[in-house]
């Protein structure tokens, strides 16, 4: 194993990857301890070496994006959509030759499609999981989290070559081939990022307008905390915290030491900027106050609709059952519904509708399109 740490090395790193087909790459974040979520390690491995870069003393990895872009060269992933967000946000990487072990072990019908089941199951080798939630932000990384991040991408090879040869068993490889070409098309998006994220916490229905206002005001000064100490949100405060003070809306300390979801420590370390966000929102005109946006509202009931789909589910969950297939993953209820809204009469047809790959319409096309044209 390789640890990178400087542009020399990254630059001898991407010389050394010249002539290589395949390449597995994962990425280790740092959002489950840090406000500020970045990529804080890139593991590259090929069939020889497995390479660590530390991605926080190396900003510019513009060397290896040739190859992340090259169809010729096999970029194996395991759930690579986050790793994919991540990597288009921070460096405008795109990747193209992708190859996602999590995708393939879905289209085999594998009930357990985690990597370290996969690694078991396909290659008998047990991995460690226990440092799923490590800090890898903390400098320096201990040797055993470089380890453990070096047996994310080490077996990738290997695995790729057995669940590719289950998929031809199959007659499978042209589907995955398929998800894997609109996978590479994930890329992060302004609109990844939640608008009123405060409106998202649970358990804020039961608030009336000038209580969510509390909430707002809780929420934006601990985003600012959180953001100037580089600690994730709920390490400062938690949610439950915030919707308890907001509930009962303390105007004094010993009020706010009443609130049953916030610990006495949290009233000693943070009591006065906590009373201020209530009492800022008390202040607050009645047209300053949230308002929690409706829904569409429920449609009114179609019984011919609904007679539709449980036929549609029906046809959807027997092709599914002798697949061996997920029967969500086969076709969600979503499209499950723009098939009953759009009535397709024919294969060609149902290829034309929004969101449904060639591989859906050859593996349930037909028994779906028996139920639509009764």
């Amino acid at each position: 194993m390789h640890y990178v740490q400087n542009e020399e090395q990254t630059a001898e790193l991407a010389a050394s990857l010249n002539g290589t087909g395949l390449l597995a790459a994962d990425t280790e974040a740092a959002g489950y301890h840090r406000y500020h979520d970045r990529i804080c390690l890139l593991q590259l491995s090929t069939r020889e070496q497995t390479t660590l870069l530390d991605t926080l003393a190396v900003r510019d990895i513009a060397p290896l994006k040739p190859y992340f872009a090259d169809p010729a060269i096999e970029i194996i992933f395991h759930d690579a959509d986050y790793d994919l967000r991540l990597l288009s946000r921070d460096y405008g990487v795109e990747v193209r030759g992708l190859f996602d072990t999590k995708i393939a072990a879905q289209l085999l019908g594998e009930p357990a499609f985690g990597l370290g089941n996969l690694l078991e199951k396909f290659l008998a080798i047990k991995v460690e999981k226990k440092y799923q939630r490590a800090d890898w932000a903390q400098r320096p990384l201990p040797p055993e989290l470089l380890e453990y991040a070096a047996e994310d991408t080490r077996y990738l090879p290997a695995l790729r070559d057995a669940l590719k040869r289950a998929l031809e068993e199959k007659g499978r490889l042209h589907w995955a081939e398929e998800e894997f070409r609109i996978e590479e098309q994930v890329h992060w998006a302004p609109s990844d990022t939640p608008s009123d994220p405060f409106l998202r916490l649970k358990g804020t229905r039961e608030l009336r307008p000038r209580q969510l206002a509390a909430l707002r005001e809780l929420y934006n000064w601990r985003e600012a905390v959180a953001a100037e100490r580089d600690r994730a949100s709920f390490r400062i405060i938690a949610n439950e915290a915030l919707l308890g003070i907001a509930r009962e809306m303390p105007a004094t300390t010993a009020e706010l030491a009443a609130v049953r979801e916030l610990a006495p420590p949290f009233v000693e370390r943070f009591g006065p900027e906590l009373l201020a966000a209530v009492k800022r929102a008390q202040a607050l005109p009645e047209s300053a106050l949230p308002v929690r946006p409706r829904g569409p509202g429920r449609p009114p009931p179609d019984p011919a609709f609904d007679a539709l789909m449980e036929r549609l589910k029906a046809a959807r969950d027997k092709a599914a059952d002798e697949l061996g297939l997920d029967r969500g993953f086969l076709m969600p209820r979503s499209q499950l519904e723009e098939l009953a809204r759009g009535r397709p009469r024919s294969l060609d047809a149902l290829r034309e509708m929004p969101g449904i790959r060639r591989w859906q319409a050859e593996a349930v096309g037909e028994p779906l399109l028996e139920v639509l044209r009764r």
